[in-house]
């Protein structure tokens, strides 16, 4: 069987295993290439049905404007339903730091999964991605407050998951943990899935910051493309010439770097990947 198509099943059964023991799940939504990844799967595992579970956009007010624009064309093409989350605290990354990462995101992810009281949040994160993301079960127990605790997490015994939980507790559900980075974009050149087009090379006004190109109006223009997005300040761009998915495959295979050398957020030590996920975080 392809190795693609194994990957499909799995995440599919995940999906449908999840859906059908649990009352009230939402998916994350991110707008970018796991979570377009994670959309086309949804639509596939319901098919003919339109996809029964709501999703949730995080909004810190921060994305790029192609992603806003491209969030919109989804959920009316798509007809998908997209509950966009904002904290009122609407703090600027540029000067409120980690300050701005832990409300805007951790405290709005949680405070919205409280709003709506969803008991499972399924999630695009992969394993490869960052090293605490590997310490994941694919469906991950969260104590009250939305607390993870790697050392205290149901026995996974994969094509069983434990979905039972005690009261209070809520569940994460990655059913892209086993794919890599490669794997989705061999996966969105298979299945022709749409995303964002600042994930193609494209000529950008950018400033080198840390090492990273930031975007930047008043930068210097450069032909770049990004390989994960997020808040305009906190993601960096790579030079590029992939203008195409069979392109950006080819890169790929050639790069020996990981994707998350462009999240700026990533090497804060303060607010390290595995303290962010231990408070609530994704």
């Amino acid at each position: 069987m392809n190795h693609l198509k194994e990957l499909e099943q799995e995440s599919i059964h995940i999906i449908r295993e999840v859906c059908a023991t649990v009352e009230n799940p939402v998916v994350l939504y991110s707008i970018g290439k796991d979570s377009s990844t994670m959309l086309h799967l949804f639509e596939k595992a319901f098919w003919p049905r339109p996809v029964p579970v709501p999703f949730l956009h995080i909004d810190t007010g921060w994305k790029f404007p192609e992603m806003y624009k491209f969030k919109e064309k989804i959920a009316k093409e798509k007809g998908i339903k997209i509950l966009t989350y904002k904290h009122k605290a609407n703090l600027n990354p540029y000067k409120d730091g980690r300050t701005y990462t832990d409300v805007m995101k951790t405290q709005s992810l949680k405070e919205a999964l409280d709003f709506y009281k969803f008991d499972a949040a399924f999630g695009g994160a992969r394993r490869d991605e960052e090293k605490s993301r590997a310490k994941e079960r694919i469906v991950s127990v969260r104590a009250k407050g939305h607390i993870w605790d790697p050392n205290h997490q149901n026995p996974e015994f994969p094509p069983v998951y434990n979905t039972n939980i005690a009261d209070g507790n809520t569940l994460r559900v990655f059913p892209l943990s086993n794919w890599t980075e490669l794997d989705i974009w061999e996966y969105i050149l298979q299945e022709k899935i749409e995303i964002v087009p600042i994930y193609f090379a494209h000529k950008r006004k950018v400033s080198l910051v840390n090492g990273i190109y930031i975007s930047d109006d008043n930068g210097q223009e450069k032909t770049v493309r990004f390989r994960t997005l997020g808040c305009v300040p906190l993601t960096g761009a790579i030079e590029s010439t992939a203008t195409t998915v069979e392109e950006i495959v080819d890169e790929l295979k050639k790069s020996k770097f990981t994707e998350r050398i462009t999240r700026v957020i990533d090497f804060d030590k303060e607010s390290s990947m595995e303290i962010k996920k231990r408070e609530g975080y994704f």
